[in-house]
């Protein structure tokens, strides 16, 4: 059995390509684990994907640890990775280490993600150097939505060679991995290849070590918008929506439950 830590991540550079996917419960992260996903982010999209919020800025960290305890419990081989909530670390670098020490601490998991570039360095190191590992997020960030709006990173030359800067910034830093979004292709790979860090796509070409992307995207279960960079393995949404529908009918004409569903 494989059991996947940072270090094996990071290791996996050059060696092999890294699918990883998102998980806010037990019953889809133990699925997960089941089909050998290396590295299994409880996302803060779990506001958008679980809570109904509209972008991923209201998630707490108390939903977060919450979400992240579920997941631990059902993944015996993947890394699990909490991500960070909107200012749960932006604050100081004594509230970030706090905070990074519960998800490590009570919720069981084996890193944390924090967005940001070459000015989060010294968090980075500090939480890196207590011996919590680190999953930097560069590119596109949800959580500075407010600021950037949603769009692709990096388009231009003095752009890209800032996404370069902050990714050169991350490895000095002590991240495992980094993932990379919502960036021209080119940028990427000239990233992965400046970088001796595994680097994980989400919108950013083929070039990356690995991919990850939302669960419920792959699965056809969020609506709302699904980005150009997805690409959907079932419709899982259209056929909870028919099953719902026919029990429904079943319960209003009789015919469920059966004689066969008797005691």
């Amino acid at each position: 059995m494989t059991v996947w830590t940072a270090a094996k991540i990071r290791g996996a550079k050059g060696k092999e390509r890294l699918a990883c996917l998102t998980a806010y419960d037990y019953q889809s992260a133990r699925l997960l684990d089941e089909a050998g996903v290396p590295l299994i982010l409880v996302g803060d999209s779990l506001a958008m994907t679980v809570l109904g919020y509209a972008d991923t800025l209201p998630v707490t960290m108390d939903e977060m640890l919450h979400h992240t305890r579920a997941v631990a419990r059902g993944v015996k081989q993947g890394l699990v990775v909490a991500d960070m909530p909107f200012m749960s670390y932006q604050a100081s670098v004594d509230e970030a280490v706090a905070n990074a020490g519960r998800f490590i601490k009570d919720a069981r998991a084996g890193a944390v993600k924090i967005e940001g570039g070459a000015f989060r360095k010294p968090l980075i190191e500090t939480l890196v150097h207590n011996g919590i590992p680190v999953l930097g997020h560069i590119g596109l960030m949800p959580q500075s939505v407010r600021a950037t709006g949603y769009k692709v990173e990096g388009r231009t030359p003095e752009a890209a060679a800032r996404i370069l800067e902050d990714a050169r910034a991350l490895e000095a830093a002590g991240v495992f991995a980094m993932v990379l979004e919502g960036m021209p292709s080119a940028v990427a790979e000239a990233v992965t290849k400046a970088v001796q860090v595994p680097t994980i796509g989400i919108g950013a070409g083929p070039h990356c070590d690995g991919q990850i992307l939302v669960t419920h995207d792959v699965l056809g279960m969020f609506a709302a918008f699904t980005p150009k960079f997805v690409k959907r393995y079932a419709e899982l949404g259209r056929a909870m929506s028919d099953a719902f529908a026919a029990y429904r009918r079943d319960v209003e004409t009789g015919n469920f439950p059966g004689v066969e569903h008797e005691y």
